[in-house]
């Protein structure tokens, strides 16, 4: 299966799937979407109003890849359910962790 991300220079570019008012703060895992791109799904309890679910969606990755939130960027997606983010680090390491997170969740 095709990873959502793929890891760049500077870290980590990450290609999501937002459910606002989700019900809880979570990762999901990887869906395919209708156009054969491949998603990670995640969920926060946010509204999207005023970026909260943006910014909860940014604090959610930093705590599961275990970064500081500042490494953590929008890059785009700022209205859309569709979301590009960019963490800066080790590219390969976060990449690993991810895989391992979504391994747990099978």
């Amino acid at each position: 299966m095709a990873r959502p991300w793929i890891a760049t220079a500077r870290g980590l570019s990450v290609t999501i799937r937002l459910t606002p008012r989700g019900g809880r703060d979570a990762i999901d895992g990887i869906e395919t979407l209708s156009d054969g791109r491949p998603v990670l799904k995640a969920r926060v309890r946010a509204a999207p109003t005023e970026g909260a679910a943006n910014a909860a969606l940014l604090s959610l990755m930093a705590k599961t890849l275990d970064v500081p939130r500042r490494a953590v960027k929008l890059a785009t997606g700022d209205i859309s359910r569709l979301k590009r983010i960019e963490i800066e680090g080790d590219g390969a390491a976060l990449a690993a962790r991810l895989q391992l997170l979504l391994a747990e969740l099978k």
